[in-house]
């Protein structure tokens, strides 16, 4: 029977539609349940709805289950609807009645936010790990290639001089202003649901405190109806910084595609890490890169997704909810991959030398002759004139001297100054706290 169920056998067909794609998904939460249980009975023996024995028993079981979770030995069976579930019955298939007792204080609602709570932080915990490796490839290559210039693109028409170290540093920042969306998501999941219940509270005298800093939470989600609100906004939330991080993925992806094609011709890739084609023999296609860019654009769908699935409920727990894991688990496994394959995609990059020696692209340079003739005292506005007319009259005879010293310019990329902001950003997620209490939960 299900732990909901009275003396009604639920219609087959009901049943199956209802549990959906839920034992699939909720194998993903399987370890973060038992850390929610072990939080949650510990608190239960001190108000003294469990015996120091029976604690003892249940602690010594639900880690027998962690590490059979961990090795990959734990299953969701068909006759079990949920992780809860089958969790709740193992425990009570080993030690008896007392693993009927872990659910005092609790209703699936809160057992399942806390669930996801835990599941977001350890997921956000290695986006953000990903997101570091790719930043600081991403900044060894803008120093590495600081000198090396490339056109600079605006209309897609050749516009000014810009350089790979630009190019990559331009992306290494973009990277630090996701990590603040993720920051934001990561403090709204970094709070403790549980004992909120089916979100009215219990009449047991739970310590709801105790929990919070047995699971390593930094705060509670105090108010019990606002706990079970968060349900979807959550989700909703880091799904906004995913797609964030996604976006820039995709628009770096798309950079790479046009890079790498044979008409700009300004980087390449290995042999073995492109792909070729059934009939053309001198192909090398960035399907990597195509790829990517196709799955941060689907992630960045994300939120809307999201938010219709959620838009217009009320208060209070609804089935909809379920939903949002089919959209988000899949997502946070894609982003993942695409951060990591990013990186090491770029491990490999091959930069083109002396790209803008090219006639095409003299044109780059008419900002820096006029900006010569106005520091020689020529008001700006007909130091452009004059040399938009050598341009119209084929004279134009350009200095390829680019010497840009201000902040962020091509010759002060000011890389050290974006790792500072990274760096004071990853700092504020101090994981290694979580990491400590679930430790000692487990010991």
């Amino acid at each position: 029977m299900k732990i909901w169920q009275k003396n009604v056998d639920v219609n087959k067909d009901i049943e199956t539609f209802t549990v959906g794609k839920d034992r699939e998904l909720d194998l993903q939460m399987a370890a973060f349940d038992v850390l929610g249980s072990l939080a949650h009975v510990e608190m239960l023996e001190s108000i003294g709805l469990l015996t120091a024995s029976e604690l003892l028993d249940i602690q010594k079981e639900l880690k027998n289950i962690y590490a059979e979770i961990e090795a990959g030995k734990f299953t969701i069976e068909d006759t079990v609807e949920d992780v809860h579930s089958q969790v709740e019955w193992l425990l009570t298939q080993r030690i008896g009645d007392a693993g009927k007792k872990i659910h005092s204080g609790r209703s699936r609602n809160d057992q399942v936010l806390v669930d996801l709570k835990l599941y977001f932080r350890s997921c956000i915990e290695e986006m953000v790990g990903n997101t570091s490796a790719l930043f600081s490839q991403l900044i060894e290559l803008s120093n590495t290639h600081k000198d090396k210039l490339l056109p600079g693109y605006t209309h897609l028409q050749i516009a000014m001089p810009s350089s790979f170290g630009l190019w990559f540093g331009a992306y290494a920042e973009s990277l630090v202003d996701d990590m603040e969306l993720m920051l934001a998501a990561y403090k709204i999941c970094n709070k403790n649901p549980l004992g909120s219940a089916a979100g009215y509270g219990s009449s047991f005298p739970l310590n709801r405190t105790m929990t919070t800093q047995l699971l390593g939470f930094e705060n509670l989600n105090y108010n019990v109806v606002y706990a079970q609100m968060g349900r979807g906004k959550t989700e909703r939330i880091l799904g906004q910084a995913m797609s964030s991080l996604a976006a820039s993925l995709a628009k770096m992806a798309m950079d790479v595609c046009l890079f790498i094609n044979q008409n700009f011709g300004f980087i390449s890739f290995p042999d073995e890490l492109t792909t070729g084609s059934s009939i053309m023999p001198h192909k090398k296609n960035p399907d990597v890169f195509e790829l990517i860019r196709s799955r941060c654009n689907k992630i960045q769908a994300l939120p809307n997704e999201i938010a219709m699935m959620t838009t217009n409920l009320p208060s209070g727990y609804h089935r909809d909810l379920q939903l949002l894991k089919e959209n988000l688990f899949p997502a946070i496994t894609s982003l993942n991959e695409c951060l990591e394959m990013t990186t090491y995609m770029l491990q490999h990059i091959r930069i083109k030398d002396d790209i803008l020696a090219d006639k095409k692209y003299a044109y780059l340079f008419s900002v820096e002759v006029v900006n010569e003739l106005a520091l020689k005292g020529v008001p700006f506005r007909e130091a452009y004139k004059i040399v938009g007319e050598t341009i119209e009259n084929g004279t134009f005879s350009p200095s390829t001297k680019v010497n840009h010293t201000h902040e962020g310019s091509i010759g002060n990329l000011c890389n050290p100054e974006i790792e500072g902001m990274m760096e004071a950003i990853i700092s504020q997620f101090k994981f290694e706290k979580t990491t400590a209490a679930i430790e000692k939960l487990l010991a």
